[in-house]
Parts: C-alpha cells; sequence; structure tokens
C-alpha cells in the first residue's frame, strides 16, 4: 500500500464500480464493507426503484438505529414482520445506490471516488462477486473530496497517526481543508499547544493536564470514553504549558519550587508583551508562507501572486514590518525598505482585488476600501497576539494571590494551616479550570482568525466513503457436512420471489 504524504490530503481516484445486473447487489455489499468508496448518487433518485424500502421503513414507525447491509438477498416481508429497522435501513440505502445505477445492456456501474491507496485492496474484494473498480480521469472543474492523512486510520502501532487524528478536530471545525491545499494538521496542532502553553504557563497545572490526557487513553470513565482519541492533544497542551511554567519559575503559583528560568509574568510584563508579539509576528509570516503555497496549487502563479493571501499580502505584511522596525531600533533606512515593499505589495494586492470587481470608479473605489481593510488587518493582527502575555499575566496573577492567601493563613495555627490547605486546593482548582477554558478559547480565536484565515481562501467537501457493517449469512457446510445439491433455478426463484420484485 502506498503511503500517504502527510503534507497534502489523502490523494483521491476518480473511480467507476462495474457489474454484470445480477451481481451489483453483492458488489455493492462488499463495498459497503470495505468502507473506503464514496458513491455518487442520482439527484432523482431512480424514482422506479428508490423508495420501496423506505416505504416498508416508515410503515414501522420506529426509529432505525445503526443500519446493517445482509449478505444474502433478505425477505422484506419477513424484515418487516420482525421489525428489523436495522436491516431494513440497510436495504434502504443499497436501493439508493441501486437506483442510481447506469445499466447499459446487461451491465452497471456507478461512479465515485477512492483513496489512492485503497484502489487495488478495493478491486480485489469485489473481484470475486464478479465486479470490477475502474480509475477514470477526473473530470474538470471537479474538486475530489478531502481526507485528511491519519484522520481514520490512527492505530497504538503508529502513534504518529495517534497524534495526527488527535489534531484533526482543530482543523475540521475551522472547515474542510480544499483538496487542493496543505495538509495544516500536525503544525496546527503544535502551534495551538504553544499558544496555550504561554498562557497556561504553570508547571503543576500544566502536569495535571498530562495527567488528565492519560486518564483520558485509558477511556475510563466510560462517559468520557469518546473523548480517548483527543489525549495526545490534551498531553501536548499540558506539557507545553509545564515548560511554560519551567521557564516563567510557576507550579501552582510562584511557590519557589522551581526557580525563574526567563522571566516572573508579574515582575517583567512588557518583556512577556514584547515575545507575545513577536512570536505572533513570526507565526504570521508562517502563515502567509503557507497561503502562498495554497493559492499557487489552487490557481496557479497568477492566484499566488496576486490574493492578498499570497504574494501581495506577504509584501504588505512584510513591508509593514519593516516600517515598524525602523520605529523600533531607530533605523531610517527601514522605513525606506520598508515603503518601497508596500507599495509593491499594495499595486499587486489592488491588481487582483480590482479585477474581481464591475470595474470603473465604484471597482477603484471598493479596491481602495479592501487595501486599507488589508493593512489594518495585518496591524491589528499582530497587535492581537499580545492576549498572549495579557492572559499568561493573568494566570500569573491568580497563581499569585492563591498562594499568598495561602501563606497567610499557614502563620495562624494548626487552624489556620487547614484553611490555608483549603484555600491553595479550592485557588489552584478555580484558577485551573478558569484558566484553562480562557486559555483554550484565546489560542483556538488567534489560530482561527489570525493564521487559518491566511491559510484558506475557500473550502473544501470531506470525504464521506459508504460504510455499513454487514450480516454474513452462516455457511451450512460448516455446520451440516457436504452441501446439498443445490434447488432447480425455478425453485430459487419462487422461494425468493417477494424480494426480487422489489429491486426489479
Amino acid at each position: 500500500m502506498a503511503r500517504a504524504e502527510p503534507s497534502v490530503p489523502v490523494r483521491m481516484r476518480r473511480v467507476a464500480v462495474v457489474a454484470p445486473e445480477k451481481a451489483l447487489r453483492e458488489t455493492l455489499v462488499r463495498i459497503a464493507e470495505a468502507g473506503r468508496v464514496e458513491i455518487d448518487l442520482a439527484g432523482d433518485g431512480g424514482p422506479e426503484v428508490r423508495g420501496l424500502v423506505a416505504t416498508r421503513l416508515r410503515r414501522l414507525r420506529t426509529e432505525p438505529g445503526q443500519a446493517v447491509l445482509s449478505e444474502a438477498l433478505p425477505d422484506l416481508d419477513a424484515l418487516e414482520r420482525e421489525g428489523r429497522t436495522d436491516l431494513l435501513a440497510g436495504e434502504a440505502q443499497l436501493e439508493e445506490r441501486l437506483g442510481s445505477a447506469v445499466r447499459h445492456g446487461e451491465a452497471a456501474a456507478l461512479a465515485g471516488w477512492c483513496p489512492e491507496a485503497e484502489v487495488g485492496a478495493t478491486a480485489a474484494r469485489i473481484a470475486g462477486a464478479g465486479g470490477a473498480l475502474v480509475v477514470l480521469r477526473t473530470p474538470r472543474g471537479v474538486d475530489p473530496p478531502t481526507l485528511l492523512t491519519g484522520a481514520d486510520t490512527a492505530t497504538p502501532a503508529h502513534p504518529a497517526r495517534t497524534v495526527r487524528r488527535s489534531f484533526t478536530p482543530l482543523v475540521s471545525t475551522y472547515g474542510t481543508v480544499p483538496y487542493a491545499d496543505l495538509d495544516p494538521t500536525l503544525p496546527a496542532g503544535i502551534v495551538y499547544a504553544v499558544m496555550f502553553g504561554v498562557m497556561f504557563g504553570d508547571a503543576g497545572h500544566g502536569l495535571l493536564l498530562v495527567a488528565l490526557a492519560l486518564v483520558l487513553r485509558t477511556g475510563r470513565p466510560r462517559r468520557l470514553a469518546a473523548l480517548r482519541p483527543l489525549w495526545p492533544f490534551v498531553a501536548g497542551a499540558g506539557l507545553a504549558a509545564a515548560l511554560a511554567g519551567v521557564a516563567y519559575g510557576e507550579f501552582f503559583g510562584p511557590t519557589g519550587v522551581l526557580p525563574v528560568l526567563w522571566l516572573a509574568p508579574l515582575e517583567e510584563p512588557m518583556r512577556l508583551l514584547a515575545a507575545a508579539v513577536v512570536l505572533g509576528a513570526v507565526l504570521l509570516a508562517c502563515a502567509y508562507a503557507v497561503g502562498i503555497v495554497n493559492r499557487w496549487r489552487e490557481g496557479g502563479p497568477a492566484a499566488a501572486v496576486y490574493a492578498t493571501t499570497g504574494v501581495a499580502g506577504a509584501a504588505l505584511y512584510l513591508g509593514l514590518a519593516a516600517v515598524a522596525g525602523c520605529v523600533w531600533l531607530d533605523r531610517p533606512a527601514f522605513a525606506a525598505v520598508g515603503a518601497v515593499i508596500v507599495l509593491t505589495g499594495l499595486a499587486l494586492a489592488g491588481t487582483g482585488l480590482y479585477a474581481t470587481t464591475a470595474g470603473g470608479p465604484g471597482g477603484a473605489v471598493q479596491t481602495g476600501i479592501q487595501l486599507l481593510d488589508a493593512m489594518v488587518r495585518i496591524g491589528s493582527n499582530v497587535v492581537s497576539f499580545a492576549r498572549l502575555a495579557a492572559f499568561g499575566l493573568t494566570h500569573a496573577a491568580l497563581g499569585a494571590i492563591v498562594w499568598d492567601g495561602t501563606k497567610a493563613l499557614a502563620d495562624r495555627g494548626p487552624v489556620g494551616v487547614v484553611a490555608a490547605l483549603l484555600v491553595f486546593l479550592a485557588g489552584n482548582a478555580l484558577a485551573f479550570s478558569l484558566e484553562a477554558l480562557v486559555a483554550g478559547v484565546q489560542a483556538l480565536r488567534l489560530e482561527y482568525y489570525e493564521l487559518f484565515s491566511r491559510l484558506f481562501e475557500g473550502e473544501g467537501r470531506p470525504f464521506r466513503p459508504w460504510h455499513l457493517p454487514v450480516e454474513h449469512t452462516p455457511d451450512p457446510a460448516a455446520d451440516n457436512g457436504p452441501p446439498a445439491a443445490a434447488p432447480p433455478a425455478v425453485g430459487e426463484d419462487a422461494r425468493l420471489g417477494p424480494a426480487r420484485e422489489e429491486y426489479s
């Protein structure tokens, strides 16, 4: 099986499922059991076929649970009498695909998508039923569906996939990555953890998050079992917070357990603020670099050069950064270089924006407003990263308040010691829960608004393969010795008559 590139979505191939009419059902059952092919459904729904099983299902007036397919052609009347809504729901999905098939003579075909690495295995799987999986040329103007690498293949034996899968919701919550774009899952998860750690910098609190992640990994308690795949994400955020706490000298507040290795937030707030803004500036530069690559992959060189999230936007950003460096470092030469870069960026961005307008004076005004907005956004986005320092200071201040209260009570005898312990535990519990929520939300906001808005300009379509469990028919030969002689064809037709009529 070919290895998928981790930097891009899984490569998709346009395929056709082809089978003789008599083998189409068994072929589709195998496709559903494999769960690696997304099948296109006809818009009209195949009125001559679709809806018959669904009508039976509606007559039961019972909400079906997990849809299941029967390996053998079922007796639909018996299923309805027995209330087997699971099998009826599976048959309803199957008849929807059967109604979407294109038929020519004795053959039938359905189009769809399949991951390139799974084409061979899927073709071999359906070959035993008499079907074939034919690779087609991707139609022009049609983007394949997106499946992020490792999104559904994480296993304990592949920790890298497990980590990538835990970061996937961070990207999928924002939207579906366009098929042509780079897959930002792993770097986005790392950046999120770093930003969270800066705001939640406390070694004790970070280690608590790591412990919570290990609990999630066990799948206990059961009510949290659904969150088990996220444990590497939580562990990464906790580790980043613990490392930041070591740098700040914070261990459940300024307890003195750890020395200050870099800076104490409450003593050097301006230094922390400057570091946060510099970190934000570096992250924005990286976002522009990825944006340029994405625009190139989406629309070629022109799209990469003229987009405000491409070369034009990057030039504006670098030029404004040079001008800011002139003010910060008192270097007049930076101002001249920055002005030239800014003008270049304005010219490129203006050309691209004007091309999307109706032209004329109205288009020029619209372009001017959009250019002004782009420049203002760049400045506000850089400053927005100051919240890393602001919430880091808030966390340190809460820790200091709790620790000062603990020390004040501890000097008042045995009762004071008990009270100090309660204050320490309750105060840290409050600071942990409150700051974890705030830091998590703020890191998400910075990721989405400041960074992802430069990575993506559109949205893709998620890959949704058809996947159903299959109820296999017991093999009578395994229990009753040699197989009995096959009944005459006419008898078989008579026995399966009611079901055949529904599908013919």
